[in-house]
Order: C-alpha cells, then sequence, then structure tokens
C-alpha cells in the first residue's frame, strides 16, 4: 500500500475527530465538567493533527524528483512533531482551566447524559485507534502510528474522566473533577513528548528496528554459508515508511564482475522480500584484498 492510499485512513481520522468534538462538546455542555472539557479540547488538537497528517501523507506520496532523489518519505515526521507540539499546548490549556476550577469546585449536572454521550465518543475513538496503529505499523507510517496512538491515548483519558465523573456523582467530591483534569493534561504531556521523540530519531535517520534487522542478517548469513562470500559496513535508516539499507558485499578473489553482480541482485531482492518497502544498496569488494577493510568504521 502506497503512501497515497494511506491518505483514506487520515481522511477516516479527521471524520471520527469531527465526531467526537461534536459528543465531548454536548457532554461538556450538559454537565460543566471540566473534566469533559479537558476530553473535548484534546479531541481539537486530534482534528488538526489528523489535518496535518493527511497533508503529510499527500507530500509523502509524490515521487523522486531532481531535488528529492530519495523521495519525500520523512515528510511524515513533521506530522508527529506538530501533533506533539499541539499535545502539548492543549496540555496547557488544561491546565489553566482546571487551576482554575481547583480552587472554586462547582458541582456536575446530569452526569448520566454526558457520560453516556462521552462513552460513545470512546468506542468510536478506539475502534479507529486501533485500526490506524495496526495500519501505521504495517506499512511503517508514523503518521497513521502516531495518531492512531494519539486517539488511544484519548481514550484512556476518556475511562478516566467517567470514572472520576461517576466517583463525583456518588460522592459529591466535587473536586475531583478538576484533578482528573490535571492528571488528564500530565498524561498528555507525556504522550506528546513520545511523539516528538520519535518524530526527531526519525528525522535523524535512526537505524532500522532489531526485527527489521534480524531479517537483513539472516539474508546476509545465509549467503555467507553458501556461497563463500562476507559482507560489512552493514547501515540502515528509516525515513518514514521507507527503509534504506547499504551493505558491501565481499565476493571470492576469482569471481567475476558478471558472477558478483547475479549474486548481488538475488541479495538484494531477498532482502527486499524479508523488508517490504526496504531500498537496497550494495557495493562489491575483492575479499582478499586488505583495502576492502579500510571501510568498516563509521565515519
Amino acid at each position: 500500500m502506497t503512501n497515497k492510499d494511506l491518505t483514506r485512513f487520515a481522511w477516516l481520522s479527521i471524520a471520527t475527530a469531527i465526531a467526537t468534538i461534536s459528543l465531548k462538546s454536548l457532554a461538556y455542555y450538559l454537565t460543566g465538567s471540566v473534566s469533559l472539557l479537558s476530553d473535548a479540547l484534546e479531541s481539537v488538537i486530534n482534528l488538526v493533527a489528523a489535518a496535518f497528517a493527511l497533508w503529510m501523507l499527500k507530500i509523502a506520496a509524490r515521487p523522486p524528483d531532481d531535488d528529492h532523489p530519495f523521495g519525500h518519505y520523512k515528510a511524515e515526521y513533521f506530522a508527529g512533531a506538530l501533533e506533539g507540539t499541539l499535545i502539548g499546548m492543549a496540555a496547557l490549556s488544561i491546565f489553566w482551566v482546571a487551576f482554575q476550577r481547583l480552587f472554586a469546585p462547582q458541582p456536575i449536572e446530569q452526569v448520566s447524559i454526558g457520560l453516556a454521550i462521552s462513552g460513545v465518543a470512546s468506542v468510536l475513538n478506539l475502534i479507529v485507534g486501533q485500526l490506524l496503529i495496526r495500519t501505521g505499523k504495517k506499512h511503517r507510517s508514523i503518521a497513521l502510528e502516531a495518531d492512531g496512538h494519539h486517539l488511544m491515548t484519548d481514550v484512556w483519558t476518556s475511562v478516566g474522566v467517567i470514572l472520576a465523573l461517576i466517583v463525583v456523582n456518588f460522592t459529591g467530591w466535587y473536586i475531583l473533577d478538576p484533578i482528573i483534569a490535571i492528571l488528564v493534561a500530565v498524561n498528555i504531556v507525556k504522550t506528546g513528548y513520545n511523539v516528538v521523540k520519535r518524530s526527531a530519531l526519525g528525522l535523524m535517520d535512526t537505524a532500522i528496528d532489531e526485527e527489521d534487522m534480524e531479517a537483513v542478517t539472516d539474508v546476509l548469513d545465509g549467503y555467507v554459508e553458501k556461497d563463500r562470500i562476507d559482507y560489512h559496513a552493514l547501515r540502515t535508516r528509516q525515513s518514514g515508511s521507507r527503509i534504506f539499507i547499504s551493505v558491501h558485499i565481499l565476493m571470492p578473489d576469482e569471481w567475476s564482475i558478471r558472477e558478483g553482480h547475479k549474486l548481488i541482485d538475488r541479495i538484494e531482492d531477498d532482502i527486499r522480500i524479508a523488508v517490504a518497502g526496504a531500498i537496497v544498496f550494495t557495493h562489491m569488494e575483492p575479499i582478499s584484498d586488505p583495502a576492502s577493510m579500510a571501510d568498516i568504521d563509521l565515519e
């Protein structure tokens, strides 16, 4: 599935955010609960983030050009960075409202209706959030995966708010409402930090994960055993939905360039099968030439 195909999931996220904003805003209007307000504000951030993710997915889907010969895949990381920043801004707004209500607790009205509406919004976020996470992981789309995790944070936030409102309804401890809102804000800050961190690591060309790296080395080790070759200078990086792999293949001295090239073609094909979406670069060297060992270290 291409980045262009993934945009339909971003549209789904946008539709979900609009629906949950409407539901949670109605719940806040009916109850006056600042916890529900904090929940609704996070859904507003979901909408902005989903719209930006859609934009970045469209950019990432553009083919390579003269100025971007390796493609536009890293555009997705900007979606994650913005989403993390917006999450932090939402947390600050929640802190502000909650601290005011902390020193002036207010009764909550029509709790049952508010809880029912918030519950429907939470189920909607749960379904779409899980879909986005699975799709994002499968196709290595950090924009979709980050959006999905954000929705799941929204789900757990809503669960906490619902439980708090139930306790407030039965005990009359209205101060729990702003306290829960503050805890929600803390959780939102943590989520925002993790999203920004992952996006920053992607922009810094972080190596691929252990599972994919093991798949690559399994392919290479198989050829070492059966074809009397060796390899070194294996370097990888993640760029949005794409993985770039570079490796030097050490060939037997007596092999012709044609023989070596045929083997390298098979190695590259097998790596691309083992790691979907991988772009593989290889460099052929004679196995017994000391100069072949001069480029092992990372510089």
